[in-house]
């Protein structure tokens, strides 16, 4: 079995696969742990998944909160008994990274921008919906171009409430119309199709600057909302970024493999 970790901003997803299949997962917060802390809780949650820690046999990780990384990899180390591959350009992902500095590139982009390749076909947009929303794109030729960096839904609501002493908090829930009929569906439209507008407007300029079509992906938390007010989204993908962890994990273990 291989434990995969994705170290975001606000959350860490961690997950079990056993062979192709993800058999586990979990989500936590992005917290500043100790590596005994992390080993407790990874103990307790593959208890609960009763999954033998004798079974986890490697362990992947892709990190843009670089103080947690040692942390996460020595509390595996002590208690699961292996060793971390951390996710970098440095590693040997199977596509060429066309960034100006490709070291610059979060972890998770080029973790989504593997899995993308090996699922859908190219050329791509991927876009993954977390503290912020990253759009990157993927060439026909195999080729991380770069993307788009903006605030994330969740990010976004923050700012607007803290800043607005009336406004009442809402949930992420699609309202009926677009024009709302009270304050609560007037902000839950303006975020929800907002950004669904902002996605769209994005990759029609990703498919100008292209001159051809690409394929929409869409993974993280948020994804399915956008997705099912968006034209441009095709597929959502809530594991993306797991599985490309596991891609990696499988194409650096055995050095030849294929993605």
């Amino acid at each position: 079995m291989l434990l995969v970790v994705d170290i975001g901003n606000t959350h860490t997803v961690v997950g079990v696969f056993k062979g192709e299949d993800l058999v586990c997962h979990w989500r936590l917060r992005s917290h500043n742990r100790t590596p005994d802390e992390i080993g407790v809780y990874l103990l307790n949650l593959l208890k609960v998944g009763e999954i033998p820690i004798d079974k986890i046999e490697g362990s992947v990780i892709s990190s843009v909160v670089p103080p947690l990384d040692y942390p996460w990899s020595f509390g595996i180390k002590q208690y699961l008994g292996v060793d971390s591959l951390m996710v970098s350009s440095k590693l040997d992902l199977g596509i060429k990274i066309a960034y100006k500095n490709p070291s610059e590139v979060g972890a998770d982009r080029l973790v989504n921008a593997v899995a993308g390749l090996v699922k859908y076909p190219a050329p791509m947009a991927i876009v993954d919906f977390g503290t912020a929303i990253t759009l990157d794109v993927v060439s026909r030729e195999r080729e991380y171009l770069g993307g788009v960096i903006a605030p994330g839904l969740a990010t976004s609501v923050e700012a607007l409430f803290g800043r607005t002493a009336k406004l009442p908090k809402v949930s992420f829930e699609v309202p009926k119309t677009v024009i709302g009929q009270n304050t609560m569906e007037s902000i839950q439209a303006g975020i929800l199709y907002g950004f669904a507008g902002l996605v769209d407007h994005l990759v029609e300029k990703v498919e100008e600057e292209l001159e051809q079509k690409v394929t929409v992906i869409a993974t993280g938390g948020d994804a399915q909302r956008i997705a099912s007010l968006s034209g441009k989204i095709q597929h959502v993908d809530p594991w993306l970024t797991l599985e490309g962890l596991r891609f990696i994990h499988e194409r650096n273990k055995n050095g030849s493999k294929e993605v």
